[in-house]
């Protein structure tokens, strides 16, 4: 079951337990990371969170009997990004500075995830395919890991995926939020067209079949 941004399960994949082999360093780990987060997005970031409390983390909410696809809070028909959305700054896994900026001019799709959440997990493959797919069409995905740099290099050395990840730490929920994540939960997607638009947004794990379709619905006539 997709899993609430401030739990902190197991990971379960792989027949072993990230957070048993971590424990209290792992935590610690996580939170320093997260304060760089917040330090390096800046004051920017700092807006009062207003989570739902009775949403239930990872699932879309529900749409109204009878609402038009407009009223849909995944569908986002062309929303402009938030101001400041350009300057944040990221780290790779590997501690270089990851090229945020350079994502700006061509369709993106962006992913919220952690090793720690099972749903985040099982979808990879499924973004990595549509990454193979569609990055010929222009098409860019970007991981943005709500965690820290040594479960996320454990982890990517187990599950490869040709795609770009950075470290957005818990200070990356924040900017999950002025996306529109306001149920606080993973995964998060979100379909940004090259005209720096917010089109789709999707809490709970996708499939490639339903990210191709929103692609290819984006697609200039």
């Amino acid at each position: 079951m997709p899993k609430r941004l401030t739990e902190h399960p197991p990971l379960a994949e792989h027949g072993r337990s990230l957070a048993s082999q971590r424990g209290v360093s792992r935590r610690a780990a996580l939170f320093g990371t997260a304060g760089l987060a917040a330090a390096g997005a800046g004051a920017w970031w700092g807006w009062q969170r207003h989570a739902s409390t009775e949403a239930v983390a990872g699932t879309s909410p529900a749409q109204p009997q009878g609402a038009s696809p407009a009223q849909d809070p995944n569908v986002a028909t062309g929303e402009p990004l938030p101001a400041g959305f350009w300057d944040v700054h990221f780290d790779t896994p590997q501690g270089t500075p990851f090229n945020w900026v350079g994502l700006q001019g061509k369709p993106l799709l962006l992913n919220f995830w952690a090793t720690w959440c099972p749903p985040c997990v099982k979808e990879m493959p499924e973004l990595d395919r549509f990454h193979r797919e569609f990055s010929p069409a222009g098409w860019q995905v970007v991981g943005l890991a709500i965690d820290g740099p040594t479960p996320v290099k454990e982890f990517l050395t187990k599950v490869q995926v040709g795609f770009g990840v950075a470290l957005a730490g818990f200070g990356g929920t924040e900017l999950a939020q002025t996306l529109g994540n306001t149920a606080g939960g993973l995964p998060f997607t979100v379909l940004i067209d090259a005209q720096g638009r917010i089109r789709h947004r999707k809490m709970g794990a996708t499939h490639f079949d339903e990210l191709a379709t929103l692609a290819r619905a984006m697609a200039p006539a």
